[in-house]
């Protein structure tokens, strides 16, 4: 039997009804600003994806474009301008920033508490406390919440998560293993001995590593329930564009896993989805 799709899509659909109660209970209008730095094509279409979702929620959006030319220094000044900003809520960084500039220490520069990306090494560091009650990386959180949606028990079970990324396979990690899940924890990476064989003992396998359709059904065993968070370009000539778009995971895995997340429309929308919910957090919590 082919495994059942997780749906991203019908996921956050439903999250979002929920966030819709909060936003209407909250005692302001919650407000994300967006600053985008250069003309990257796929970053602009990303950042139009979030500027709906908050027109689809209620959520107030902020949209600030500079251009690649911008030096570190001007971008530092309008993130501290931001940070002052108390109508503001929710700040975020759309990746990749020109090549001049250093990302990290941007990241650093945001208000935590309006780190709704959840790259901040103070939020960071709250997950490895267990203290999960502020902002969470959104696509880790978000694969969380659709094994929740899925009523996925992943108490006492084998995980395995393919990839490190401080973004992604780190925080994955350590959600599945945090008091509430409960999972048994292996990490992935370039330096595993065998990880075919890691992925084959798994009850649940997150793949986060950027290497399209690395993960084949010898890799996992029947039954297993299947994360794909890769979101890769690979060349199709049999598409008028030239490309596909291409997970981690190759779709003959469907032959094997109970549950199968699809690439688009798995974990994508779930990150936008719990972006929204770390900006309503983020209101919440500042005008509680």
């Amino acid at each position: 039997m082919p495994a059942v799709r997780l749906d991203g899509k019908s996921c956050a659909a439903d999250l979002e009804e929920r966030l819709k109660i909060r936003i209407s209970n909250c005692k302001v209008q919650p407000h994300l600003a967006v600053l985008i730095v250069g003309d990257d094509p796929a970053s602009h279409v990303y950042v139009r994806n979030k500027i709906r979702s908050c027109e689809r929620l209620g959520i107030k959006s902020t949209h600030i474009e500079m251009p690649a030319d911008t030096s570190q220094e001007e971008v530092e000044k309008a993130i501290i301008s931001l940070n002052e900003d108390n109508s503001l809520h929710g700040i975020l960084i759309q990746s990749p920033l020109p090549s001049h500039m250093d990302e990290e220490s941007l990241t650093d520069l945001i208000d935590p508490s309006k780190d709704v990306d959840g790259f901040h090494p103070q939020n960071l560091g709250r997950i490895v406390q267990g203290r999960l009650d502020g902002m969470i990386p959104c696509t880790p959180a978000g694969v969380m919440e659709m094994l929740r949606w899925a009523k996925v028990d992943m108490t006492g079970k084998k995980a395995v998560v393919i990839g490190r990324s401080f973004n992604v396979g780190m925080p994955q990690a350590l959600l599945l293993a945090s008091k509430g899940a409960d999972a048994t924890v292996t990490i992935v990476h370039s330096r595993t001995v065998d990880a075919q064989a890691e992925c084959l003992s798994a009850d649940i396998v997150i793949a986060a590593v950027g290497r399209p359709e690395m993960v084949k059904k010898d890799w996992v065993k029947p039954g297993a329930i299947v994360v794909d968070v890769g979101i890769n370009r690979v060349d199709d000539s049999s598409r008028e564009r030239g490309w596909r778009l291409a997970g981690d995971v190759h779709p003959e895995v469907a032959e094997v896993a109970s549950l199968l997340s699809p690439v688009p429309g798995g974990v994508g929308p779930m990150t936008v989805a719990m972006l929204m919910a770390n900006t309503v957090t983020s209101a919440e919590a500042q005008h509680s």
